[in-house]
């Protein structure tokens, strides 16, 4: 009956930040077909599934914090070569949690967004 899951939304405050996040230092690749809503916003592509970054002050869905939680409510992407992953975060300066040996059968790294969405890249 499912066929997958089409997007995830996040809600971002300062979407220049979060385009040099997500483009600057990830290197995702905007999808150019979002719509002119009233609100701004992008959509990235992952895969199959795609990410929108939805700029709302009024939302309740954030975490108030930026620390690495990987207990906390996140989405995952799997990452062909994770050592590039780490390398790129290093040379950003973006912080993370790695978790190379833990109990699941995949090499685990967390981030955190500027807006502190959390994010869990595994291979």
């Amino acid at each position: 009956m499912y066929k997958g899951i089409h997007h995830v939304s996040l809600l971002v405050t300062n979407l220049k930040e979060s385009l040099y996040f997500y483009e600057g230092i990830l290197g995702f690749k905007q999808n150019k077909k979002r719509p002119q809503f009233d609100f701004p916003g992008v959509w990235y592509d992952i895969g199959d599934t795609q990410l929108h970054l939805i700029v709302h002050n009024k939302g309740k869905a954030r975490r108030n914090t930026t620390e690495i939680d990987s207990r906390d409510g996140h989405f995952a992407i799997r990452v062909e070569d994770m050592d590039k992953l780490i390398q790129t975060l290093d040379a950003h300066g973006v912080k993370y949690v790695n978790k190379p040996n833990n109990k699941t059968d995949w090499h685990q790294v967390f981030v955190s967004d500027p807006d502190g969405n959390l994010i869990e890249f595994n291979v």
